[in-house]
């Protein structure tokens, strides 16, 4: 990877944050282009994947916590 290169590619943050607002449906279009550019799909991909996970894992837990104080 050249020195330009790197300085093109998207930052741990900005695949994050792009994860999270493409997930919620805030994702304007300047950074949805800036995406398609300067990250790699692997990335968004492995991304999505973990964020993915994550979310149903908290919703299972949240649910849980939920029923477990209302049949106590």
């Amino acid at each position: 990877m050249t020195k330009e290169s790197r300085e093109e590619s998207l930052t741990f943050l900005e695949i994050v944050m792009s994860i999270f607002a493409a997930a919620f449906g805030v994702q304007n279009r300047r950074k949805m282009e800036r995406d398609f550019t300067h990250g790699e799909v692997v990335q968004f991909i492995a991304a999505g994947a973990m964020f993915t996970i994550a979310f149903i894992v908290g919703m299972i837990l949240i649910v849980n916590l939920v029923l477990s104080h209302l049949a106590g």
